[in-house]
């Protein structure tokens, strides 16, 4: 029973996972925006949806020693970083070498939010549907 409520969970767990780093890079671009020889970065969110999805974030972790075999085995959460943060392509070259475009950063940064706030809107209406159903009427 548990399982199946993780996996139907698991979904937008990871959204919100990477909604989470992806402001972290957004931000740091933003924040990068003066600083000579700054390269905008960004990664692309399906793709890193997906493979969280299919393989799971923590399936490259390192593993727990243990001394007994009815010891649970836990995973490290140290794998939970994006593999593949590339570098974004600027339309305009800068004089200094920045690729940060503040237009588009900014425009990304505000993208990013509503969807953070929508997948947080529909993980909230998904558990109270979940929290009624459990309720004996």
């Amino acid at each position: 029973m548990l399982d199946k409520l993780d996996a139907s969970l698991r979904f937008q767990q990871e959204a919100l996972n990477l909604r989470t780093q992806r402001q972290q890079v957004l931000a740091a671009n933003i924040a990068n925006a003066d600083t000579p020889e700054f390269r905008a970065r960004d990664f692309d969110f399906s793709r890193e949806l997906a493979r969280a999805v299919e393989g799971g974030r923590g399936a490259s972790s390192m593993r727990l020693a243990t001394t007994s075999t009815r010891h649970l085995q836990g995973a490290s959460t140290a794998a939970l970083a994006v593999r593949e943060l590339l570098y974004r392509v600027p339309d305009q070259p800068s004089l200094d070498g920045n690729t940060v475009d503040m237009d588009r950063e900014r425009a990304q940064f505000v993208d990013n939010t509503v969807r953070y706030q929508a997948s947080l809107t529909f993980l909230n209406s998904r558990l109270q549907g979940l929290k009624a159903a459990m309720q004996p009427e």
